[in-house]
């Protein structure tokens, strides 16, 4: 019986351990394609519009920065803490995020599509229509956030945790998911993609929430 239990347990996410040195205030006034930036502190400022394409963040912490329509494509994102960041059409596609925590975004439109996630925590605030389409997630939590219409179509999530978050309208057309774990998800409402859930762990109140949309995939009629 003892296996069997460890057989069945999800393995635990490996999560970031963020520690950030004393930071130096950044005072460029501008974001630069393939800049530099390294053990930095931004706060309250202001990148709308900003380009920042392939650039390198090492060791930094973003304070209610304003990202909307930042082009940070290529990005990378290493040890570092984004708290409060806002904005709408962020461009983040193909960036890279490891060793990260972002807290309390506030997000619409944001593109992450063939994007790298690992030992990335995201917890608390709104994220609407997270576009992560073929992204790879690996060692990941999101941590009593909201999600709004997240598409996660041909992207590959090992060791993804939902935790006390809310999931609406989401896309796993496609998806490969390997131990994903949904079990605490607050609300799980899945709008395509039900048949990807195969590598994922559900609770049984959502299988019963479920029970529609997997009897609609096989073409089951209930009356």
């Amino acid at each position: 019986m003892a296996r069997d239990a460890k057989k069945n347990q999800v393995p635990a996410v490996r999560r970031p351990e963020v520690r950030l040195p004393d930071l130096l205030p950044f005072a460029d006034g501008e974001l630069e394609s393939e800049g530099d930036y390294d053990g930095l502190e931004f706060r309250d400022l202001d990148f709308v519009g900003q380009e920042g394409r392939g650039a390198r963040f090492m060791d930094c912490g973003l304070f209610g920065v304003a990202l909307d329509e930042t082009r940070l494509s290529r990005v990378r994102f290493m040890d570092s803490v984004l708290e409060g960041v806002r904005g709408v059409g962020t461009d983040l596609a193909e960036a890279s995020l490891r060793d990260v925590e972002i807290v309390d975004a506030r997000l619409g439109g944001t593109q992450l599509h063939g994007a790298v996630l690992e030992r990335v925590v995201v917890r608390g605030g709104k994220i609407d229509y997270l576009n992560l389409r073929k992204a790879k997630l690996k060692d990941v939590v999101f941590e009593g956030c909201v999600l709004v219409e997240p598409d996660f179509a041909g992207a590959r999530l090992e060791r993804v945790e939902f935790r006390d978050c809310v999931l609406k309208g989401a896309d796993l057309s496609g998806a490969t998911l390997k131990d994903v774990d949904l079990r605490t998800v607050a609300s799980l409402e899945i709008a395509r993609g039900v048949d990807r859930l195969r590598g994922a762990v559900i609770s049984t109140p959502q299988m019963l929430d479920l029970a529609a949309v997997f009897a609609a995939e096989l073409g089951v009629r209930v009356e």
